[in-house]
C-alpha cells in the first residue's frame, strides 16, 4: 500500500523510475471512465497509476473515495511530496497541479492554470516524458484540448500512447490524436488490458 513516507526508504528512488508509470487526463464524463479503467486493472498490477481529473477548485472531491470502490489498488490523493510504489493510485488534488519526476517524485503545486485548468494533463503528462519509456499516457473522454501536447511530449520520450474513442466527450481524446502521436486508439473496455500488456512488456524487457 502507498505511503507518503516512502521518501524514508533510501533505496527507493533508484528503483522507483523502472517502474511503468501510468499517466491518465480526463475531463467531462471522466469518473465514470476512470472507475471503468480501474476496475480493469489487476491488485497484482506492477506500476502507479497517476490521475488528473478536472475539477472545480472550490468543490471538495470525493473521486478518490468513489474510485476505491471498484478498484482492487488503493486510490490516493496526492498530497505535497512522495514517492510512488507499485501498484497505487494516485489522484491529483482540486486546484493544484500535479507532476512526477525521474525519481519518480510525485509533487503537487500551485502555478497559473494550463490549457485554462489547474490540475493539467499537460503538466502531469510533461513531467512524466522524463521517464522515456517507462510512462503510458492515456486520454480519456473530456472537451478542450488539455493533454495534447503532453502526449506530444511522451511520445518523442519513447513512451506509450493511448487515447479513447469513442467517447463521451470527444474533445480531448481528438485532440491528442490529431498529434499524430497517439499510438494506440481504443474503446474504454480495451484500455485497461492493454495497459497491463504494456506493463508486463516493460517488466519482461527489464529481465531480458
Amino acid at each position: 500500500m502507498a505511503s507518503s513516507n516512502s521518501s524514508s526508504n533510501p533505496g527507493a528512488s533508484a528503483a522507483v523510475p523502472r517502474l511503468p508509470v501510468v499517466v491518465v487526463g480526463a475531463s467531462a464524463g471522466g469518473p465514470p471512465a476512470l472507475a471503468r479503467l480501474l476496475s480493469s486493472l489487476p491488485a497484482a498490477f506492477p506500476g502507479c497509476v497517476t490521475i488528473v481529473q478536472h475539477i472545480r477548485p472550490d468543490f471538495p472531491s470525493r473521486l478518490p473515495e468513489v474510485l476505491s470502490r471498484g478498484s482492487a489498488l488503493p486510490v490516493l490523493e496526492a498530497r505535497g511530496s512522495l514517492l510512488v510504489e507499485p501498484g497505487s493510485v494516485y489522484i491529483a488534488p482540486p486546484g493544484r497541479h500535479l507532476t512526477i519526476s525521474p525519481q519518480g517524485r510525485l509533487t503537487v503545486r500551485g502555478g497559473p492554470p494550463v490549457n485554462y485548468v489547474r490540475p493539467s494533463v499537460d503538466v502531469l503528462f510533461q513531467s512524466a516524458a522524463a521517464l522515456g519509456s517507462r510512462v503510458i499516457a492515456v486520454v480519456l473522454t473530456g472537451t478542450g484540448r488539455d493533454g495534447a501536447e503532453g502526449i506530444r511530449a511522451v511520445h518523442r520520450a519513447g513512451g506509450l500512447t493511448i487515447a479513447q474513442r469513442p467517447a463521451a466527450c470527444s474533445g480531448m481524446p481528438e485532440a491528442a490524436i490529431a498529434t499524430g502521436c497517439v499510438r494506440m486508439i481504443l474503446p474504454l473496455e480495451e484500455i485497461g488490458p492493454a495497459i497491463v500488456e504494456a506493463a508486463a512488456a516493460l517488466l519482461s524487457d527489464d529481465a531480458a
